[in-house]
């Protein structure tokens, strides 16, 4: 059974910590072969589950002695249907996986929760196609058709919510939204950006948080910016405008390379760590909204654990 699907606790003057770019981490520091970039087929190795447990646990280490909320975010970016048919695995097996991630983190939250740090589970849903390209055009009731596969999935488990990460086109974003609501979840739509702030599309965040929560009737709980570096959005941002209360979570890059640099890329470019906590501190500085921080790709937990200490840990607003 779901412990907060119907009261969750995020932006209730409490911050969340996310996890990094854990693809980037089990490819790169790991040397992991994920063909892909699917980690959800760990799921299905002994080592493989394990390796999640004590990457979910280091993270969670940071969030306790940080006193915040922790999000437990599924494995499920690619067990979708069209790439899990890529890897040679049906709808019977995608279920079976998705089912799993969430047990497996529920686990995680039974030994570690407490009263000081809430801890969420999020099943994971990634685009149709390619995070970084806007590359499969759908209608807004084809993207609900579509994702309402896996959403219902993690409807019947005890996950807390949903949350789509590297959406390119608000078209499928707010598919999802509408999938998640029919099946009384809630969800989060989390945006890529390009480094000019735009999304792939070319559509504006502004314009694109805006279009779904018309076409949705306003059914994500919030929204993200992810797999971008903080110099590729801090410009676009509007301090008082009305639809940055819809924002309240980042998941930055740690490069600030484009994005046809980092697919690439041969080697992890993980920048800066005690930079990255530092412009996450300017920005929370003048954008007190982003309660609900983690990294993307080529961050760890070293990126992480510098943003919550600049930014929480040694100000008022920390728990």
């Amino acid at each position: 059974m779901a412990k907060y699907r119907h009261n969750l606790p995020i932006g209730k003057d409490k911050q969340f910590l996310l996890d990094g770019g854990l693809e980037t981490t089990l490819v790169f520091l790991d040397g992991i072969d994920l063909p892909c970039f699917a980690s959800y087929p760990l799921i299905a190795e002994i080592s493989g589950r394990k390796r999640l447990r004590d990457y979910y646990r280091q993270y969670a280490g940071i969030a306790l002695k940080a006193g915040s909320g922790f999000i437990l975010e599924s494995v499920g970016w690619r067990a979708n249907a069209d790439w899990g048919a890529q890897l040679g695995h049906n709808a019977e097996d995608l279920a079976a996986v998705n089912r799993e991630s969430i047990r497996l983190m529920e686990d995680t939250r039974a030994q570690l929760e407490t009263d000081a740090t809430p801890m969420v589970l999020s099943g994971c849903i990634g685009p149709r196609g390619d995070g970084y390209v806007a590359d499969t055009a759908m209608t807004i009731e084809e993207a609900r058709q579509y994702h309402s596969v896996q959403i219902n999935t993690y409807a019947e488990t005890a996950a807390d919510m949903v949350t789509a990460m590297t959406m390119t086109n608000m078209e499928e974003a707010a598919g999802i939204a509408m999938a998640a609501r029919q099946a009384g979840i809630p969800s989060v739509i989390a945006f890529t950006v390009e480094t000019d702030g735009k999304l792939p599309t070319g559509q504006s965040l502004k314009d694109a948080i805006m279009a779904v929560d018309e076409a949705s009737g306003t059914a994500p709980a919030y929204y993200m910016i992810n797999c971008a570096h903080p110099d590729h959005f801090a410009e676009i941002l509007e301090p008082g405008a009305a639809w940055m209360d819809r924002l309240k979570g980042l998941r930055a890059n740690a490069s600030r390379i484009s994005h046809d640099e980092l697919d690439a890329c041969t080697e992890l470019d993980d920048g800066d760590p005690e930079e990255f906590g530092a412009l996450h501190a300017t920005l929370i500085s003048e954008f007190p909204n982003f309660t609900v921080l983690g990294g993307c790709c080529g961050t760890d937990h070293r990126h992480v654990g510098q943003v919550f200490a600049k930014c929480f840990q040694s100000s008022s607003r920390a728990a």
